[in-house]
């Protein structure tokens, strides 16, 4: 006979809207933390960041700033989105307190090592899109250029592009955590995600189109990634072996 799982006791609404609240606290005031010890470094922050351009600018290019404010709020947004990454597992860590008293115990067996997953890959992401793809696309970028046309990026422009390259890959990354989480909480199942794999192919390039720059080397190198992933998460799926405690609910 298979032991139920007590059923957590369940808390009021307002106590629930209060815990949410000050785990959102706790994040911020982490995050405004890290952004203060950031931003005496803004500069050099960005100088790492646009280092993979500047490596690959000609003769005679350099970086620009075209609007008045520019010098200052792109270092002031660069140290906050800095703040936010460098704070991602402590985020994390609060969403899952927060949610961990509602799960079962066969769920938090799961839920740990997923989050610490996550948290990997996310990372990653974000180290494959700095190493690999910034250098490849700004090398690209730069030698299409018309002859005679100096170029001359905006330093805004550069960090728009560089923090929606991130954010794309530290995303991508998780696919695998996704897929994992589809199987695992009875959405779909192995067989049907296989069946659908041409499919998934295609949307990944399509995703690939729609959030990286028109560039086919931006859209390649996002795509390829992710529909490797998708084999990663779908190879991990085919280990999840349903148990007897997974179809027990508590009274």
């Amino acid at each position: 006979m298979t032991q139920q799982e007590p059923p957590f006791q369940e808390q009021p609404l307002v106590e629930h809207l209060l815990e949410l609240r000050n785990r959102v606290l706790k994040a911020f005031a982490v995050i405004l933390v890290l952004f203060a010890g950031l931003y005496a470094f803004s500069n050099d922050i960005y100088l790492w960041l646009s280092a993979p351009l500047n490596a690959l600018l000609p003769e005679g290019g350099q970086m620009i700033a075209t609007g008045v404010a520019a010098p200052f709020l792109v270092p002031f947004k660069l140290s906050l989105v800095a703040a936010f990454f460098i704070a991602m597992p402590f985020v994390l860590h609060q969403a899952w307190a927060f949610i961990a008293p509602g799960l079962y115990q066969h769920e938090k067996r799961f839920a740990v090592p997923l989050l610490f997953s996550s948290i990997v890959l996310f990372y990653s992401g974000i180290a494959f899109a700095y190493y690999v793809v910034l250098p490849l696309v700004f090398g690209f970028l730069t030698a299409i250029g018309p002859e005679g046309v100096g170029i001359m990026p905006d330093i805004h422009n550069i960090l728009n592009f560089v923090l929606k390259i991130f954010f794309a890959f530290g995303l991508a990354f998780e696919i695998p955590i996704a897929t994992f989480l589809l199987v695992m909480t009875g959405i779909t199942d192995v067989k049907s995600l296989s069946e659908k794999r041409p499919y998934i192919i295609v949307g990944c390039f399509v995703v690939g189109m729609l959030v990286t720059p028109p560039d086919v080397i931006s859209q390649t190198v996002l795509a390829v990634p992710m529909w490797f992933l998708f084999e990663v998460g779908l190879f991990l799926s085919r280990m999840i072996k349903k148990t007897p405690s997974d179809d027990t609910e508590p009274n």
